[in-house]
């Protein structure tokens, strides 16, 4: 890993994304902890995390989370994700945040020299390719210890640096297992996709 201490520096964490890749590795993120981390590492001017809230009329049970993010360091953008039901009857959900991402990606390029994004979607490629063009250096983090890998060919190659959360997730992470424990002592910090775990998901809007 190559980060330097002095370059300003932001964090693009497509939730989802974060989310499925520590599932599927094993491991709770701890978003307090995944925050000292990387300010350890460098100079941090933003940390973004985008995700698609499922709304329902009741108090959602998401606000601790937001909230949590809003006070301790995070830029919450969030949207709300649209529910429907497929021509087979399935549950579906529709809540990309990609737009979003990009759009902050490019306003941000102009302020700082390193983004690291926290996404495998391929579909980020061009992306990276035009804040590079800007002079800002890339870092996509993902992973390829999965079967499939989580991580597209075509935005590993494109980044600058490419990290296995698997390499870092000691950082930050609890084993599945351990969090049931550090949530009782801490405030309650859930990935989104916790409340709609049982329905289908669809990425696209």
């Amino acid at each position: 890993m190559f980060f330097q201490p002095d370059e300003r520096t932001c964090l693009f964490i497509d939730g989802s994304s974060l989310y499925s890749a520590s599932r599927h590795l094993g491991f709770d993120v701890d978003y307090r902890n995944l925050l000292t981390f990387f300010r350890s590492k460098c100079h941090i001017i933003r940390a973004y995390y985008y995700s698609a809230i499922l709304e329902s009329e009741e108090y959602s049970p998401l606000k601790p989370l937001t909230d949590w993010l809003v006070y301790n360091g995070y830029s919450l953008v969030t949207k709300t994700a649209r529910e429907f039901v497929d021509q087979n009857g399935r549950r579906r959900v529709k809540g990309s945040m990609d737009i979003e991402l990009a759009v902050d990606m490019m306003e941000m390029a102009p302020k700082m020299d390193h983004a690291i994004l926290f996404s495998g979607d391929a579909d980020f490629r061009r992306l990276l390719e035009s804040v590079q063009r800007q002079g800002v250096r890339t870092t996509v983090i993902s992973s390829v210890r999965t079967s499939p890998p989580l991580i597209g060919d075509d935005l590993r190659r494109q980044a600058d640096q490419f990290v296995d959360l698997a390499d870092i997730a000691s950082h930050f992470t609890r084993r599945q297992g351990e969090a049931r424990v550090a949530r009782q002592q801490q405030a309650p910090i859930r990935h989104p996709a916790d409340q709609f775990s049982e329905l289908d998901h669809d990425d696209e809007d």
